[in-house]
């Protein structure tokens, strides 16, 4: 059946939730300083009297409810369904641990009376063998201090989030977690089926004796046509196809539909009885854990020393938010620029009003020997001074504070052809390699200015021969349209649009005509979006907005508008490329580091994983949708402190507690680390603060390639062969280090949590309900 994008129409969406949406944009858009729509607890509380106010409004409805005989024939029939489908759910087979209470730990990933569909016919529940280990246990009304109707209300709008976030990633193919999928399957009476799956491919390693840069083998040219209408590229069979506008059976997307789908994201985080339910299930998340980790630390560390060989150390770890022109720390820059210094002195490097000048005679226009530099001169390490002030920190770029050095040591893109880049990260890249264990997914730009810069990229890579096992790469593309326009380099942001992806089209349907570029594109597996997201845009992103051939004044588009348009052309280019059995794309942007909450709500939707997510902590409502999409988030604690907040006031453990699935990666080594294994030091440095054990460590370290890159091939080989698995299956200790004991907490967690959600759908007397 081809995949096709569901379509809906303004005509289809409740005016309230689009009242609510626009109420929302419009908060963050006058960025108030008062409470907004979001919550009370989005923010530390300092007014008592808002909270005791909001406190009994609550207690008054709850008392309401209970003296109504419907309410009481309600809670009732979630009694009666919990106890049917919990008890359905234990399997079958002889357990050796503790009598478990199925209500706080479900041991089916699917609500009993919905089986798994595996084909025709029906099969049994999923059966699941946990470890043995102390398991919290709650007994009693389980959704006490919620009313039954926000409890109704909280899990609808929760499921028709997780639907959407579904829809979206299944197109791009992005991940989506098996467990939740199956439970969405079951609120719709569907059945689950393994081969409807869907997940990104990565180009496998080259194998030993083989050439990474050989450009024999491309496949043949199709020919096929491709033409960019409204910021969304059409691909046709040929021009006669074009002109009687009949595209290829490629899924395409709307934008009336993404917007509308915002529109109930948007809605869903300002809605109080859905805040009020994520906050309740966040604290408990954090509270069942700290009970889990005091009864079972032991036992978790018990079963790490009886595994021989493996130990953090030697566990696979990566890097998964680095930018390449940071890669190195400070003092191996310092080494290099010196080395080349004093061997290569009178080397020509540079063309200035058509003169070509020496390595020596530019240090000399800068009035500077390289040989007095320190650390401390080469100035790019961030400090106090750059706290809250981006410029100041994308100004530690330059060394020295010269444009000229950045350009030569740090572009692919110089009179030299990108050569000393090259070689610093080649250096970069053999340390890893001698270490074994790490890996990293250096960030390379390209802008959008000309449509040459992916030829250029390319050749730099295979020139200079840049490929590292050890390294998988990623494109960040900079949100700097308004710079461009305001220098008349680009006429409109459709063109920016174009100058970026029609390239990657053109490589992929006539591979044999761009072999360069083909070749390089299988060691990229994603794209990164980047810039300072505290930039204020007052343009409201709507169905209505202008499409990016008519976007053609200096306003820079909002982050909600690239963050579409991005995922729209990476959405038909991975569907193109996985018609021709090539790599596809993650979309992998730099998201709620600072800025609006709104950021979060497009990331949601449109991206595989993200990198930063500080703002989560404002918004229960997205935390809880995070967590319950299992949606990878690449935190760097270091960068952070540098830039937006206090090491201690970082929200990573926290989420970690709570089941957030996160990393730790070093965004930029030369600006925050010391030493050369910066990755190491942002380990280390985020055990001693938190104290976080080894478990802690080796589960952070298997997310890391989990969310990351790596292909299966490597996947397998690093997380054991059944990695793809939920819970205790799917982790081989051997290879992960990570206490079966905890993988299976979080696997029940997690069912629990979602069996929530179900049992009050399935319960509710709600038209909508039933049909998601």
């Amino acid at each position: 059946m081809p995949r096709q994008f569901p379509r809906v129409s303004i005509s289809d969406v409740d005016e309230h939730v689009r009242l609510l949406a626009e109420k929302v944009f419009a908060k963050v858009l006058r960025e108030e300083d008062s409470k907004d729509a979001f919550s009370l607890f989005t923010v530390p509380e300092d007014c008592p009297i808002g909270q005791k106010e909001a406190k009994e409004r609550e207690l008054e409805k709850e008392i309401a409810e209970q003296k109504s005989a419907e309410t009481v024939k309600r809670k009732k029939s979630f009694k009666m369904i919990r106890s049917q489908s919990l008890s359905l759910q234990i399997p079958a087979r002889d357990w050796k641990i503790p009598e478990v209470s199925p209500i706080s730990s479900p041991v089916t990933p699917v609500v009993p009376d919905v089986p798994i569909l595996r084909g025709p016919e029906q099969a049994a529940p999923m059966k699941y063998d946990g470890p043995e280990f102390q398991r919290v246990t709650i007994s009693g009304d389980y959704c006490a201090g919620v009313t039954v109707d926000d409890y109704e209300q909280a899990a609808i709008g929760l499921a028709k989030a997780l639907i959407i976030r579904e829809k979206y990633s299944r197109l791009a193919y992005h991940r989506f977690p098996r467990i939740t999928a199956q439970y969405l399957c079951s609120l719709n009476e569907e059945g689950w089926k393994k081969e409807d799956e869907v997940y990104p491919d990565f180009y496998p390693p080259p194998g030993d004796g083989e050439d990474p840069y050989d450009l024999e083998k491309v496949p043949a040219n199709l020919h096929y046509v491709v033409k960019m209408k409204g910021g969304i590229p059409y691909v046709y069979d040929n021009k006669k196809m074009m002109e009687a506008n009949e595209a290829r059976n490629l899924p395409y997307p709307d934008l009336e539909t993404y917007t509308l789908d915002l529109s109930h994201i948007l809605a869903l985080i300002a809605d109080g009885p859905v805040k009020t339910y994520c906050h309740r299930r966040l604290n408990f998340l954090g509270s069942k854990f700290n009970l889990h980790e005091m009864m079972n630390e032991m036992a978790e560390l018990k079963e790490l020393k009886s595994i021989p060989h493996r130990d953090f150390y030697n566990v696979r770890k990566v890097d998964t938010h680095i930018h390449a022109a940071a890669c190195m720390n400070q003092k191996h820059l310092l080494r290099f620029i010196k080395h080349t210094f004093r061997t290569e002195p009178d080397r020509l490097v540079a063309e200035k009003n058509g003169q070509k000048i020496t390595l020596k005679e530019l240090f000399e226009s800068l009035h500077m020997d390289p040989y007095d530099l320190t650390v401390d001169s080469l100035d790019v390490h961030a400090g106090r001074q750059t706290f809250h002030r981006f410029d100041k920190f994308n100004a530690k770029y330059n060394p020295v504070g010269a444009s000229e050095l950045r350009d030569l040591y740090l572009k692919t893109e110089n009179y030299i052809g990108g050569e000393y880049f090259a070689r610093i990260i080649k250096e970069v890249a053999k340390e890893l390699e001698e270490s074994k264990y790490q890996y990293t997914e250096p960030r390379l730009s390209i802008y959008g200015r000309s449509v040459e810069e992916w030829d250029s990229l390319a050749k730099w890579f295979i020139k200079h021969k840049v490929h590292s096992p050890n390294m998988r790469w990623m494109i960040q593309v900079p949100r700097i349209y308004d710079i461009f326009k305001s220098k008349k380099i680009l006429p409109d942001f459709g063109k920016m649009l174009e100058n970026i992806f029609l390239p990657l089209f053109e490589a992929t349907i006539n591979p044999s005509d761009h072999k360069e570029l083909y070749l390089f594109l299988n060691y990229v597996t994603g794209f990164d979006s980047v810039d300072d997201e505290s930039k204020h845009n007052d343009h409201m992103f709507t169905y209505k907005s202008p499409t990016p051939d008519a976007w053609c004044h200096e306003q820079n588009p909002p982050y909600s508008y690239y963050l579409y348009f991005m995922y729209a052309n990476i959405m038909v280019l991975n569907n193109l490329r996985k018609e021709r059995g090539m790599s596809t794309f993650l979309f992998r942007p730099h998201c709620g580091e600072a800025g609006s909450i709104t950021h979060l709500v497009s990331a949601f939707i449109t991206a595989d994983n993200i990198s930063h997510g500080l703002n989560l902590k404002k918004s229960p409502v997205l935390q809880y949708l995070y967590y319950l999409a299992q949606i990878p988030i690449a935190m760097s604690p270091l960068s952070n402190n540098s830039l937006f907040l206090e090491y201690s006031k970082n929200p990573l453990r926290e989420f970690l507690h709570k089941g957030l699935v996160v990393s730790l990666s070093t965004d930029d080594p030369m600006q925050f680390h010391y030493t050369k294994e910066a990755l190491m030091e942002e380990y280390a440095i985020a055990a001693q603060v938190w104290k976080l054990s080894t478990c802690d460590l080796c589960e952070i370290a298997r997310n890391s390639v989990l969310q990351s890159g790596l292909s299966d091939k490597e996947k397998r080989h690093f997380l054991g062969v059944n990695y793809i698995k939920d819970g205790p299956e799917g982790n081989d200790i051997s290879r992960t280090n990570v206490a079966q004991i905890r993988m299976a907490y979080r696997y029940e967690t997690l069912c629990n949590e979602l069996s929530f959600l179900a049992d009050a759908i399935r319960s509710a007397d709600i038209s909508d309900a039933k049909r998601l």
